[in-house]
């Protein structure tokens, strides 16, 4: 299993969420964990540096791994760009 390194954004976007939604992307997020590399999950387009970005329910996660570490750097609404554009300002 990767250890896990979730940023601080990730984590707040995370808290503020009702807690059925805040059990389901920490579930996916321990999925990625045992499977980085899921069926669903896609690379993201434009970078050289390996992220992906996996879906659940209405949320999307971007991570990266690296090594023997899951990074989760975002997590957002799937239907809003927002997720990216704060991600691409990193």
């Amino acid at each position: 299993m990767l250890r896990l390194d979730v940023s601080d954004n990730a984590r707040r976007f995370i808290a503020r969420r009702q807690l059925k939604h805040q059990r389901q992307i920490v579930a996916k997020i321990q999925d990625l964990r045992d499977d980085p590399r899921p069926v669903d999950s896609k690379v993201l387009k434009g970078t050289s540096r390996g992220f992906r970005r996996a879906d659940i329910g209405e949320y999307r996660i971007v991570y990266r791994v690296e090594d023997e570490t899951l990074y989760v750097f975002d997590v957002g609404k799937r239907n809003d760009d927002a997720v990216y554009r704060q991600f691409r300002r990193r």
